[in-house]
Formats: C-alpha cells, structure tokens, sequence
C-alpha cells in the first residue's frame, strides 16, 4: 500500500502516469524513503542496504513486463544521490518506467541526483521512460542531475524517452552508452524551459561492434530568459550509423547551444549531425489566429504540436 500524501500523488500522475498502485514490479520513493515496493515473479527489486537506491534483476526470457521506479519530492531542503543498476537479461523484452518530480514551495533549494546503469542482455529489448517535473511557488529551486549508463550486449536494443516540460530550475542530463555488434540505441529528448531555468544535456556515445547504430534526437523550446546547451558524440569505433539532431525554438531572450561532435574510428563509421534552432514563424500564427484563436493560444498550439 502507497503512503503519500496528496501532493505526492499529483507529482505521481505527473512523471509516471500512475494513480493507484501499478501493475507489475515497482518502487516509489517520496522524500528520500521507500513508499511501496513490490516484485514479481520475473523481476527483483533489491533495496541497497545504505538505502540510497536499487538493484533490479530481470529474468532471460522476461516480456510484456514492467518496472516502475518513480521520485517524488514534496520537502524543502532535501538533497539526495541514488543509484540504481538494472540487469536486463537475455532475450526480455520490457518497459521502465522512472521520473523524478519536485514539489517546493520552500526556501531551500530540492535536490535529485539520479544515477542509473543499464546492463542490457543479449537480443533483448528495453524501453526507458524518464520524465522530469518541477512545481510549488517556494524561492527554493528544484535541480535534477540524472546520470544515465548504458551497456549493450549483441543485437540488443534500447529506447529512451527523456521529457522535460515544466517547472525545473537547473538540470544536467548526462546519458553514456556502449554498443555492441548489432546493438541499436534510441534516444528522443523533449524539453522546454522557460524563466531563468538552465538545462543541459550530454550524450556520449561509443558504436564498438560492427553493425551497430545510435540515433539521437532532441526536440526543444526555450521560453523567457531559460538556456540550454545539447552536446552529443558519437564515437564510431566499427562499421556503424548513428544521427544526432538538436531541433528547437527560441522565444523571448531563451538562448541555446548545439554542440556536435562526430568521431570516425573506422573507414565504415556513418556519422550524420544536424541541427536547427529559430523563431516560431509568423505565417504559422497568422494561419491559426484566422481560425479563432489568440496569438498566445497559437503560439502555445504550435509548441505543443511540437514538443509531442
């Protein structure tokens, strides 16, 4: 049974989707303790003995599973650094869902410091769900620096939805991840800030066997006086693909950075880099206020078209 109030409930729906206690296996930590844990028959959910995050086993074989490990934060002044390593085994196929959202409405600053390892098994698949929330009218910020490990084994594969919509105040994402032959990461980022909020976002990736592939892309929008920075590598060490793409809007005085870097080890690495960053273009409001709608609704139509 979940132990929540309701403000960690709403935090709740907000990174994870969840209303009530959620299929499958689960761990949902709410200021810096554990508020429900459950395993299956397929999936271990092992608890660190310092209490600062999880070991998760999932069985060869395991499909159609799911694993929910949400963060949620309703107290000013908590700082915390959690790790947690996920052991994916041979052949599964399955969904994890994480997230982090913070509720302050103190004068101290809230901190989530996330770090996550992924050892991906050999021809299984895994979906990685991460959303970040930010909420409450206190002068504290709310900060979350998620560090993000992956390790492919042959002809595996790995999809990341990485989101950030609203009300975080400074984040550093940094996602690393080492491929195998065969092994095919996705990575679909979706971010907007706005006020004086900072984000950045990192990615290094190594494509060491041959065969393997990485596609990388960022969709964002910079409100106010926010900033972000998007720094993606791509490593190819073997006969490999991989894309990244940076795509975002500026308004106001938002201020953003694309950094590519692309490094060619082998004569058959395929590296591509692209990267677009501008207005909203007037003829895309004009076309929707002449169906009724505001300057501001259109603007806001056009960014939520966008971010999906």
């Amino acid at each position: 049974m979940l132990q929540m109030d309701e403000i960690q409930k709403r935090i709740l729906r907000e990174v994870a989707d969840l209303h009530d206690v959620p299929e499958g296996a689960y761990n949902i930590r709410a200021n810096g303790k554990s508020a429900g844990r459950a395993s299956t028959a397929n999936i271990e959910i092992i608890p660190r003995e310092d209490g600062q995050g999880l070991t998760i086993k999932i069985k060869p074989g395991t499909k159609n599973e799911s694993v929910h490990i949400p963060v949620v934060m309703s107290e000013s002044g908590i700082k915390e650094t959690v790790y947690n390593d996920f052991y994916i085994g041979e052949g599964s196929d399955v969904i994890i869902v994480a997230g982090c959202g913070i509720d302050n409405c103190g004068n101290q600053d809230s901190q989530h410091d996330g770090i996550h390892r992924f050892f991906v098994g050999k021809d299984s698949k895994v979906k990685y769900v991460e959303k970040h929330y930010g909420s409450g009218d206190g002068k504290g910020k709310r900060i979350l620096n998620p560090v993000t490990e992956v390790y492919m084994e042959d002809n595996s594969t790995c999809e990341m939805e990485m989101v950030q919509i609203k009300g975080v105040d400074d984040t550093e994402r940094t996602t690393r991840a080492e491929l195998k032959e065969g092994a095919k990461l996705i990575v679909r980022e979706r971010l907007m800030t706005h006020g004086d909020q900072r984000a950045i976002s990192i990615y290094k990736v190594d494509m060491n066997g041959e065969g393997s592939n990485a596609d990388v892309v960022s969709r964002s929008v910079a409100r106010d006086s926010s900033y972000q920075k998007f720094d993606a590598v791509l490593t190819g060490n073997a006969p490999c693909s991989g894309h990244t793409e940076c795509d975002a809007i500026i308004m106001d005085n938002g201020r953003i950075l694309a950094v590519p870097g692309l490094e060619a080890n082998d004569v058959d690495a395929a590296l591509v880099h692209e990267a677009a960053i501008g207005k909203i273009a007037g003829d895309q409001i004009i076309k929707l206020m002449t169906l009724g709608l505001t300057e501001e609704e259109a603007e806001e139509q056009i960014i939520n078209g966008f971010l999906k």
